[in-house]
């Protein structure tokens, strides 16, 4: 079905919108290798995300210095691995991005609710229900 392969794509994008703020969320509660982030992302909904999509928001998040990494060498096992931290700008933005979702859960609310009250008035060519 068309619309089916559209919503799909769709989840798609507004997972990858919502990787970074999640990302920063868990990054604000403590430093964290990757492959910790990516095991938390369910927390989220977002525990199907690729982890290479992972590792390059964390990338570009570095790049804008919203997080800082360093090489964690004193592993028991294993090669080094990276630990992300939040750093001041990341919180910032953090703050900013609850604020901008907060508006965006009022209009998505406004609009449901809107939807739910036309539904139950019933009046319309497109509701379920039928002439008797």
């Amino acid at each position: 079905m068309r619309g089916q392969g559209h919503r799909r794509r769709r989840r798609g994008r507004r997972a990858v919108r919502m990787l970074e703020p999640a990302l920063l969320l868990l990054l604000h509660h403590a430093p964290a290798h990757g492959y910790t982030l990516l095991e938390r992302l369910g927390e989220f909904g977002l525990g199907d995300m690729n982890p290479s999509a992972v590792y390059r928001a964390l990338r570009g998040m570095e790049e804008k210095a919203w997080v800082t990494s360093t090489w964690d060498k004193e592993q028991a096992q294993g090669p080094p691995r990276r630990v992300y931290r939040l750093t001041a700008q990341g919180d910032e933005v953090l703050a900013l991005w609850t604020q901008d979702l907060e508006g965006s859960r009022e209009k998505i609310d406004y609009l449901l609710g809107a939807y739910r009250r036309h539904m139950e008035e019933g009046e319309g060519e497109h509701h379920s229900k039928t002439a008797g």
